[in-house]
């Protein structure tokens, strides 16, 4: 995840007088999310580099954004920012609001898994002041949770996966107009996902990859980052973390087991880029969705 310095959206309210940052916490993955008031306040987002996905909390029927006076918020509404957009907001009377902060290369991810498509040829389309009671429930969970205790703050992160999955099969459309160059052939595309999720604990190398695809290992690095929106390394990375998640939280599995299945060189190896990816232990992960 990119420090909160270069969160656009964060850094604006940040620079706010008015604004009150009651609770923040990096989730892993490239999420990140913040619990904040403000009252009579105007804030400015310009075209930040990661999208955000906004819940009101409380209040909020004085704010609007400034092109559209008559159309106000409210408990349980929701915004949908995408990366390089642009809206300027008037806040009237006092507001709650949590904030989730989501890196392009998450988008990404989450683009070739749940929708088999190109990231590029994506848009999260922005929404203003959306009704979605599904997403204003997880986001009310979300903000019950401790994000400071090391347990909650892994069922935090599973949350905003949630979020961010919703927003996948719910507010993405295709880009008008975009006229693609290079990238990989759809089938092919498939083909090296598949293999992929199917050689997760195999090694993985970029000469593999590369010879399905009859392609060079420079021009295979290139067209892959082109059409899954992120490098293979970090790519296989990802979906071996996502796979251990899986283990960890529906199977029995020993440590040393879900790291052989996802293709580590140990458990020792394992639980280090675990706690680099989600900033815990695999055992306390699976310790925090343990039933009660």
């Amino acid at each position: 995840m990119a420090t909160f310095d270069n969160l656009q959206v964060f850094q604006s309210m940040s620079r706010s007088p008015h604004a009150r940052l009651h609770a923040i916490a990096e989730l892993g993955d490239g999420l990140a999310v913040a619990h904040w008031s403000n009252a009579h306040d105007a804030r400015d987002y310009l075209a930040p580099s990661h999208h955000t996905l906004s819940c009101y909390l409380a209040g909020g029927t004085g704010t609007f954004r400034r092109e559209q006076p008559g159309n106000c918020g409210a408990p349980d509404r929701l915004c949908i920012l995408p990366a390089e957009h642009q809206s300027a907001w008037i806040i009237n009377g006092e507001i709650q609001l949590a904030h989730l902060y989501i890196e392009q290369e998450q988008f990404a991810l989450g683009a070739v898994a749940l929708l088999d498509r190109e990231p590029r040829s994506l848009q999260l389309q922005e929404a203003t002041f959306l009704e979605d009671a599904e997403q204003a429930g997880r986001f009310r969970q979300l903000c019950r949770l401790d994000w400071q205790e090391p347990g909650e703050r892994l069922l935090a992160s599973s949350l905003a996966h949630e979020l961010l999955d919703h927003a996948l099969l719910n507010q993405v459309g295709l880009r008008q107009g975009l006229r693609l160059k290079g990238g990989l052939a759809p089938a092919v595309r498939r083909r090296v996902r598949d293999y992929i999720e199917q050689h997760l604990a195999e090694p993985l190398s970029l000469d593999i990859l590369a010879s399905l695809c009859s392609l060079s290992e420079y021009h295979f690095a290139r067209m892959f980052q082109s059409s899954f929106g992120l490098p293979p390394h970090r790519y296989v990375l990802a979906r071996r973390m996502a796979l251990a998640c899986h283990l960890l939280r529906h199977t029995r599995q020993s440590l040393a087991q879900v790291a052989m299945t996802c293709g580590f060189a140990s458990a020792s190896h394992f639980s280090n880029r675990f706690r680099q990816a989600l900033g815990d232990t695999p055992s306390r992960y699976r310790q925090a969705f343990e039933p009660t």
